[in-house]
């Protein structure tokens, strides 16, 4: 008998806010965030998304709209979805579950997203101090390609993930990350400005009621102040998976998530229609509403047979991923090498940001030779399948890092070559990017080595 139609269990209608979908969102990991959906392991079900914006930035031409969505209301996540086995038994603390990935895409009628990066003053992007300002690029679909009117002259095929997926915490692992991250917040308060500190992305502050949602529980009620008070903001990846970003995490792949709830309490969201290694531009991926179509299993007892605590408690675990047999197939790639010097020439010891940093920057000088804005090229590195890596962590002082990025999604050689670059009317790339003013009072990087 042929499989049936995989059941819709989180709808999303394009019309209504996030707060006004027929089945709630919730945007904060909790656990006493309800269930909105059960389902049987074995079973494959369907859950839509929105956004990480939740539909705040729109396609147009404009990049203002990323001024004024709220930074504290990022991600908007479908679920929670409590898991059971086939005997109607929910998955316990102390299990695995697999989640296997059969089918995912943008939202019919949607076939469009966009790849930003926000202002430095809110939140700005891994390389916030040399591009300061918000700038967005709109990218169109055609079935696996994507192309964008301000980045002329690329198409490449997409690797649609979802950004963030995981199980929702217990109050004990909420306990220790609400701990941990305060004490790094109270250590950079000691150690920087507060013009210094607001760099230090407020996308990841500590709980806050600010663009609180919290599915099923009603705000003003005394249990939302409760919970809104004590809930873990989504943007950083921790135990329970979350976002992780990983870009191959598509059509085949699996993800084995630690349960620490009853039911696991699983939600997905930010989707994205492609994305390079990294993220770097914050907003990054081609940033999307799509679905997810999802198959799960229970391990029972998974957690201490797979999984070594790395930490003082069982609890500091970290999920495994298994990656499924679809990507993009390129063959030649230009690779950009970084090492742990910064800018300003200063040695930094075995430090992979820094490399990496410099990698992505010594890509992004180089390919702005070919007639492209930087903040072009910036966007363009943060959405196409780029390819990061640490080459070495262990020759100090320098930490090598890598950035690859395949060269048949332009429509000119890119290669070096005898002579000189060649230049015309076809090679310069217009119109740009979205772009704001910055008006903010932070420093900016300047390389007065750089291409102009």
């Amino acid at each position: 008998m042929a499989p049936t139609t995989p059941r819709l269990v989180v709808p999303i209608d394009l019309t209504k806010k996030p707060s006004e979908q027929k089945v709630p969102l919730h945007n904060r990991w909790h656990p006493d965030i309800p269930s909105v959906a059960d389902v049987t392991e074995g079973e494959v079900f369907r859950i839509e998304m929105l956004d990480c914006n939740g539909g705040a930035v729109g396609d147009n031409d404009t990049a203002h709209d990323l001024n004024t969505a709220n930074i504290f209301a990022v991600h908007y996540l479908s679920g929670p979805i409590r898991v059971l086995d086939k005997e109607a038994m929910p998955a316990k603390a102390g299990d695995l579950l697999a989640v296997e990935i059969c089918n995912l895409g943008p939202l019919p009628g949607s076939e469009w997203g966009y790849t930003a990066s926000h202002d430095r003053e809110r939140g700005g992007s891994f390389l916030a101090d040399h591009f300061p300002s918000a700038t967005k690029a709109i990218w169109y679909f055609e079935g696996i390609y994507a192309h964008s009117p301000q980045i002329p002259g690329v198409r490449f095929a997409g690797i649609p993930h979802p950004g963030l997926i995981g199980t929702a915490p217990s109050m004990e692992l909420l306990n220790i990350w609400n701990e941990r991250e305060r004490e790094l917040q109270e250590e950079g308060h000691k150690s920087m400005t507060l013009s210094e500190h607001v760099h230090k992305r407020p996308f990841a502050c500590m709980p806050t009621p600010d663009g609180c949602l919290l599915g099923k529980i009603e705000e003003g009620t005394p249990e939302w102040e409760k919970i809104a008070k004590e809930a873990a903001r989504t943007v950083p990846g921790r135990e329970n998976g979350g976002n992780c970003d990983i870009k191959n995490l598509s059509t085949g792949s699996k993800v084995y998530l630690p349960v620490f709830v009853d039911g696991a309490n699983l939600s997905a969201g930010d989707m994205h229609f492609s994305q390079g290694d990294g993220e770097i531009s914050l907003c990054g991926a081609i940033e999307m509403h799509g679905f997810l179509e999802l198959k799960c299993e229970i391990i029972r007892g998974g957690m201490r047979e797979y999984l070594t605590p790395m930490g003082p408690t069982p609890l500091h675990v970290n999920p495994i991923f298994e990656i499924g047999p679809v990507e993009p197939r390129f063959s030649e790639w230009l690779v950009f090498e970084g090492i742990s010097v910064d800018e300003s020439g200063k040695q930094h010891y075995l430090d992979a940001s820094i490399a990496f940093k410099r990698a992505v920057l010594n890509a992004i000088d180089y390919i702005s030779k070919f007639g492209y804005s930087k903040e072009q090229v910036y966007l363009l590195l943060s959405a196409c399948p780029c390819e990061g890596r640490i080459a070495a962590i262990v020759d100090a002082p320098n930490a090598c890092a890598t950035f690859a990025v395949p060269t048949a999604i332009f429509d000119q050689d890119i290669r070096p070559k005898p002579g000189k670059i060649p230049m015309g009317a076809r090679l310069v790339r217009k119109p740009d990017v979205m772009k704001c003013t910055y008006a903010g009072n932070l420093p900016i990087t300047k390389n007065p080595s750089a291409n102009a």
